[in-house]
């Protein structure tokens, strides 16, 4: 998962240049957050940004929530 933010507010037809990924305006930015598959991946999302013109503020890296709301990675292997 990244998030993905951008300097402005894009529009409907900037967004849609990027279709696995959620849109979320705060204030006069953009943040663009999804699961991108590998590296390639990730620089095409950030060449695409780069063919749009836009301002690329910050990549970061962010952890995916966990499938089940009970999940806890400190269980030991024997479930206790």
């Amino acid at each position: 998962m990244y998030a993905i933010r951008i300097k402005g507010r894009l529009g409907p037809t900037a967004v849609s240049a990027f279709p696995t990924m959620a849109c979320e305006t705060k204030g006069s930015e953009t943040v663009l957050v999804g699961s991108v598959e590998d590296r390639s991946a990730l620089f095409g999302v950030l060449a695409q940004i780069e063919a749009l013109g836009l301002d690329l503020l910050e990549v970061r890296q962010i952890r995916a929530r966990p499938k089940s709301p009970g999940y806890d990675d400190a269980r030991s292997p024997d479930g206790v």
